[in-house]
């Protein structure tokens, strides 16, 4: 089978081609796991984490990627699902399957500890291969998989209240998911959008922000929550300028790199942290997240907004999501 294969770490910075294609032989699944032909697989700002050496891989080489679209072609023993089910991969490839399975020990990751879906073939435990609804096409719901799915866990983690106010910082894969989902659930929030980019605040606009600004801006009032999808840390400290007494800001990244890691030097305990605001992190996703939000996401529906890049031009895409401003959330085609 084609695969795309991290075999070092590397900058996204200067180097254009961090993955090299290769074949690799087709795994068998074991017992209780499925066989899925890939379709499409998403770009998730994780792999640059990866790439870049800012979330070590166990083992190298590893296959990246975990927003997995494709069917069901081989089943191991005991296995009770079907060939030909057009299934879903997330980040979460198995754990111990309880509440907290996103923070036990016994967590696996689809793309850093098992080869993920940036090939034509992968297994998985049934239990974590999710029914795609019928609404979405291969390409649209590949992003669901974690920039959807994780934006559904960390709206849940914020602890909104229809009425209060939500703020989104950075406008990529997962904050363009989140503003409809937020809109949907909660009628009468207001969504107020902080992005770098003007296109990216252009987006939002369209997709009914109330109010959009730079990372750096102040909203114009204090917000009950917001949610942090960026890498960098500037944003985290003026989020925490932007909320209410007793907000709270939650952030959605596995890794944060340390460009601008300096600017931790400018909180002040009283004018950021005071008044009981909260910190919150976001730590994987579970089973459950992906199996819940999935049909939410049909029946609202979620509106993808996604580029196709084939396999080989993963590195493309890579290096785009590292170097220019993000619109949506891209996508590698494998069939």
């Amino acid at each position: 089978m084609r695969a795309m294969q991290l075999d070092r770490y590397t900058s996204l910075l200067t180097d254009n081609a961090p993955l090299h294609l290769l074949d690799l032989p087709v795994p068998e699944p074991g017992p209780g796991e499925v066989l899925i032909e890939v379709s499409m697989c998403g770009v998730c700002h994780t792999e640059l984490d990866e790439i870049e050496g800012r979330l070590p891989v166990p083992t190298l080489p590893v296959v990246p990627g975990h927003q997995v679209v494709g069917r069901i072609a081989g089943c191991g023993d005991r296995v009770t699902r079907k060939s030909g089910e057009r299934v879903g991969v997330g980040w979460i490839h198995h754990s111990c399957g309880g509440a907290r399975e996103n923070i036990s020990d016994e967590f696996v990751a689809t793309g850093l500890h098992v080869n993920g879906g940036y090939a034509e073939y992968l297994t998985v435990p049934e239990a974590y291969a999710f029914p795609i609804p019928d609404r979405f096409s291969d390409a649209d719901a590949a992003p669901l998989l974690c920039a959807g799915a994780i934006g559904f866990r960390a709206l849940e983690l914020t602890g909104l209240r229809d009425g209060d106010t939500l703020g989104l910082t950075g406008f990529g894969g997962s904050a363009h998911i989140v503003i409809q989902l937020a809109r949907h659930r909660f009628p009468r929030s207001r969504v107020f959008v902080f992005a770098r980019d003007a296109s990216a605040r252009n987006f939002a606009r369209s997709l009914g922000a109330e109010w959009v600004g730079d990372t750096t801006d102040r909203a114009p009032e204090l917000l009950d929550a917001v949610i942090d999808t960026t890498p960098a840390w500037t944003p985290v400290v003026r989020a925490l300028e932007n909320l209410k007494p007793g907000g709270r800001l939650v952030i959605n990244a596995i890794r944060k790199e340390d460009g601008d890691k300096t600017a931790l030097l400018e909180l002040d305990y009283h004018h950021h942290l005071w008044m009981e605001r909260e910190i919150k992190s976001v730590a994987n996703i579970t089973g459950n997240d992906i199996a819940t939000f999935l049909p939410l996401a049909a029946a609202i529906p979620i509106l993808t907004e996604v580029e196709i890049y084939p396999l080989e031009r993963a590195n493309e895409a890579l290096v785009a999501l590292k170097r220019e401003p993000v619109r949506g959330a891209k996508v590698l085609r494998l069939r």
